[in-house]
């Protein structure tokens, strides 16, 4: 099983073709959909979800800005619903973006 963790940011990854992510304590999870909709699932150590929230915004320029878009909103939902600052994603370009701002 592949692992990265950036600051706060973790991923887990079993295939390089099918990502999944695992919960590992309080997690906040997000995923973009094709047309302009993303979700994120906050679950506690258990499994169990706790939160949940889904989103329409205007297309974005490409699926990674999409990711981004994603990972912003979620981070603004933890800060008013949780103390949760740990994020999983399966998209490996925002993740070597994270790693790497200026490549």
């Amino acid at each position: 099983m592949g692992h990265w963790s950036i600051g706060e940011l973790l991923v887990h990854d079993n295939n390089p073709e099918v990502s999944q992510v695992i919960s590992l304590g309080n997690i906040c999870l997000l995923d973009t959909a094709q047309f302009s909709g993303c979700g994120w699932v906050l679950m506690d150590s258990g499994g169990n979800i706790q939160l949940m929230g889904t989103r329409n915004f205007t297309r974005r320029e490409s699926a990674l800005h999409s990711e981004v878009e994603a990972l912003r909103w979620a981070m603004e939902n933890m800060l008013q619903h949780s103390k949760c600052q740990s994020f999983g994603t399966d998209c490996k370009e925002l993740i070597a973006m994270i790693k790497d701002p200026q490549a």
